[in-house]
């Protein structure tokens, strides 16, 4: 589990692809280490694998799914990465909570800079419109964002300076892939309301809250 706050970011210096896996090698900033083997890291927000590292690189593998899902399909030596522990007891949430688990990949459409932030819009597969709502959180790259002005398979973010700086969404360009993950929460509540609403699921607790709606 993660909270969609970059604590640092990383390059990637090696990316063997096979035909149905890969290996990736990041080499970390400075702030970024005191790894364990078997550590579950967010990479562009996709939950990974330490299965090795030193004083200032780890590698990690990647499954089928993972590169059908994720824009880790695309990726090559010098991609800057944005980079996040998983959560501890202890640690300070200030963002929302992160699976890790990409959804699908969304495309960057506009990028345009103005005072004071710089606003990306994002399109996305039709299918994911239900989990995208206005105001509502998501995890691009890992990065926990508002979102807003969702329409027509779109949606737009704000970048404040501090964020542009300190995630690679600084290196984007139009056309790139993005690694999106929904609201968890959002999309719990969202399958829950399609079961209760679809007449042919039974059960003693869907029963007792139709019943409960109809009083």
């Amino acid at each position: 589990m993660f909270s969609g706050i970059i604590e640092s970011m990383g390059t990637v210096r090696e990316f063997v692809q096979g035909k149905e896996s890969a290996a990736m090698v990041v080499e970390t900033d400075n702030n970024f280490s005191g790894l364990e083997d078997g550590e579950s890291i967010a990479v562009n927000g996709v939950c990974l694998t330490v299965v090795e590292f030193d004083a200032s690189t780890f590698r990690m593998d990647l499954g089928t799914e993972t590169l059908n899902k994720t824009s880790f399909k695309n990726t090559k030596a010098g991609d800057r990465v944005n980079l996040e522990r998983s959560l501890t007891p202890s640690t300070k949430i200030s963002g929302h909570f992160v699976s890790g688990h990409i959804d699908q990949v969304g495309e960057v459409a506009t990028i345009e800079e103005k005072p004071g932030e710089v606003l990306l819009q994002f399109s996305h597969p039709p299918f994911l419109s239900p989990y995208i709502m206005e105001k509502g959180s998501i995890a691009l790259d890992g990065i926990s964002l508002t979102v807003f002005n969702c329409k027509e398979n779109r949606f737009n973010v704000s970048i404040i300076p501090f964020t542009w700086e300190h995630t690679n969404l600084s290196t984007r360009k139009i056309g790139d892939l993005i690694n999106i993950e929904c609201d968890m929460i959002g999309k719990y509540v969202y399958k829950a309301c399609e079961t209760l609403m679809n007449p042919e699921a039974t059960g003693p607790v869907l029963d007792f809250l139709r019943q409960q709606g109809k009083d």
